[in-house]
């Protein structure tokens, strides 16, 4: 294996593609974070247009009307991917049943019924044809029945999808009905209902979620590709698209939740407790012993051995107790004292490498601002030197490095401990893969420490010969840093977790440049020129044609293991909302 730490040779090794490709590393007044086109920020103005252009693809591929191309999405968790794979393997008409959408071409939808009374079959009433409402699926009843029942499902959070009120009707009401019974009574539970439909893009949507800033920033991110990964906010916040806490790779988010908890709750005090006190046999309290001899005394009185915990009497000798014996073996509670202790320690490691790296990362981001006056002062010297991006580039990557290696601890903690792999690999398997990643984990903690050091020095006060050294001296560390962060990553990725055979764990890919700035949405259509092909292969289909579905980048996949459900609720920042019932056109215009 290749040793990256052990010698200076190594570790200066020239490399000069990888100079440059430092060199030129974008850096912009948010130093730490690439910036891409694989997640976006969709802001409360841009929410509609993100929505609009999922609901354009469905209503140019089928031919609908927006309120069905609306409900099939929501069916289907705005995943048009899947939407299209179903139509293309069952057909529209299933694809419609399951939805629940119904679409009677040979039936007049028209709301408004023609004729002077009717009977409504709900409340059993003659009431005049202009106060009768029909559906789509070509049920009517009056329009005090249809309100009430529209005004309970929305109470009831069920707006998203309200039924047909006849028996054994699966079919899904329009939302333009909808809106125009309840505003004439509710217009607040009419806003409510607007306001769910349009959140709906993003909780129940897989590939969007709320950012989970607090206070909230009222920002949703949306992910292209793959949602085990790590964005960052246009708020600032990084976090884990997957499991919406911190950034945490190379954890995953099962072992990260399992860390929290063990570093938050009393876990670990309860097993000091174990390892260093006896109960008191009569009050069962935690007693220490403070003293050489084996006769305790707890603070409520009684007496008891310290060997075996069990109650005595307080006559005794320097060797042993009045009418107590216990020198028999129990192997049972030495091995669970011998464990607690074992626990312990190994935990305390972890941790205090993990926090010790943890409070280093804290402590080098303060190095901004010192860095940028430094910069500054260099800059405003008379030097040949005028380019100093590999300063902060590198002090970046010292960043990125320092993240990774710090919840790199954790994830050792569990992969190679007893509470989730024991089944996975024998303790001889177990042995090899940790000293191999151990190797790798050392290797990049020595030189992060080496290009910390660096940049703790007085550098603006250097001289020009001493500059360039220490240019070289960074550019060779932060080169082989990378190099060496993306090394353990692959080996977590496919050495250790790809191993596993009877659980999956995932982790955000390794980002040489940093975690990913989510970037605004724009009001444009850029998706509608890449679906032309898409849609005119997919209208060949309901002709009687063959159909190849060329899928457009931008939408979620069809898989839908694993999908988190963690949505963050949104708040009600109050407010008036887009008018859904807008052609797209004049939302454009606006």
């Amino acid at each position: 294996m290749e040793d990256y730490g052990t010698s200076d040779e190594d570790t200066y090794s020239s490399d000069q593609e990888s100079y440059d490709g430092l060199e030129n590393e974008e850096t912009d007044s948010q130093w730490g974070s690439s910036t891409g086109n694989s997640c976006k920020v969709i802001t409360r103005e841009s929410l509609l247009v993100a929505q609009r252009e999922d609901l354009r693809r469905v209503m140019d591929l089928l031919s609908l009307r927006e309120h069905h191309a609306r409900t099939l999405l929501i069916h289907y968790r705005w995943d048009v991917e899947r939407l299209f794979a179903i139509l293309v393997e069952k057909g529209k008409t299933c694809l419609f049943a399951e939805a629940g959408v119904t679409i009677l071409e040979e039936i007049d939808v028209d709301s408004s019924v023609s004729s002077s009374t009717m009977m409504c079959g709900i409340c059993m009433e003659e009431v005049a044809g202009s106060e009768v409402t029909k559906m789509d699926c070509g049920h009517c009843f009056c329009n005090d029945c249809w309100t009430e029942h529209f005004i309970v499902k929305i109470k009831e959070g069920q707006s998203k999808r309200i039924r047909c009120m006849a028996h054994k009707c699966f079919a899904i009401c329009d939302e333009a009905v909808i809106r125009k019974l309840v505003s004439k009574r509710h217009p607040d539970l009419a806003e409510k209902f607007d306001r769910f439909l349009l959140e709906s893009y993003i909780e129940d949507n897989k590939m969007v979620k709320w950012c989970p800033s607090i206070p909230h920033c009222g920002n949703a991110i949306r992910v292209e590709t793959d949602e085990f990964c790590e964005v960052e906010c246009s708020c600032g916040l990084q976090f884990c698209f997957s499991c919406l806490s911190e950034a945490h790779s190379p954890c995953s988010c099962w072992m990260w939740e399992l860390w929290t908890k063990k570093c938050r709750d009393e876990s670990e005090t309860v097993n000091w407790i174990t390892v260093h006190t006896k109960p008191c046999p009569k009050c069962h309290k935690p007693v220490e012993k403070n003293g050489g001899c084996n006769l305790v005394s707890c603070i409520c009185g009684q007496a008891f051995c310290w060997l075996c915990g069990g109650a005595t009497g307080r006559d005794h000798t320097w060797s042993s107790i009045a009418g107590h014996s216990c020198g028999r073996y129990k192997e049972d509670q030495e091995k669970k004292s011998e464990r607690a202790k074992r626990d312990l320690y190994r935990y305390m490691h972890y941790h205090n490498r993990y926090k010790a790296h943890t409070d280093s990362f804290t402590q080098e981001s303060r190095l901004r601002e010192t860095i940028k006056e430094k910069v500054a002062n260099l800059e405003s010297r008379d030097s040949r030197l005028r380019d100093f991006s590999w300063v902060t580039n590198g002090l970046y990557r010292l960043f990125r490095s320092r993240r990774a290696l710090s919840f790199s601890y954790p994830f050792a903690f569990y992969m190679f401990g007893d509470d989730l792999f024991k089944d996975e690999m024998t303790n001889e398997e177990k042995e090899i893969k940790q000293h191999l990643f151990e190797d790798q984990q050392q290797q990049l903690e020595a030189n992060v420490e080496k290009l910390s050091k660096v940049f703790e020095d007085p550098f603006d006060s250097f001289e020009e010969t001493e500059i360039m050294e220490m240019r070289m001296q960074v550019l060779n560390l932060s080169v082989v840093t990378d190099k060496l962060c993306k090394k353990m990553y692959e080996c977590i990725e496919t050495d250790l977790l790809g191993a596993l055979q009877f659980s999956s764990h995932n982790i955000a890919p390794y980002q040489s440049k940093g975690i990913e700035r989510a970037t605004e949405l724009n009001g444009g259509r850029n998706a509608k020129a890449n679906n032309n092909i898409a849609c005119q292969k997919a209208h060949d289909q309901t002709n009687g044609g063959s159909i190849e579905l060329v899928h457009p980048s931008g939408c979620g996949t069809s898989d839908e293991s694993g999908c988190s459900s963690r949505k963050r609720t949104r708040e009600d920042s109050g407010g008036s909302f887009f008018d859904l019932n807008l052609p797209a056109e004049l939302i454009d215009r606006n």
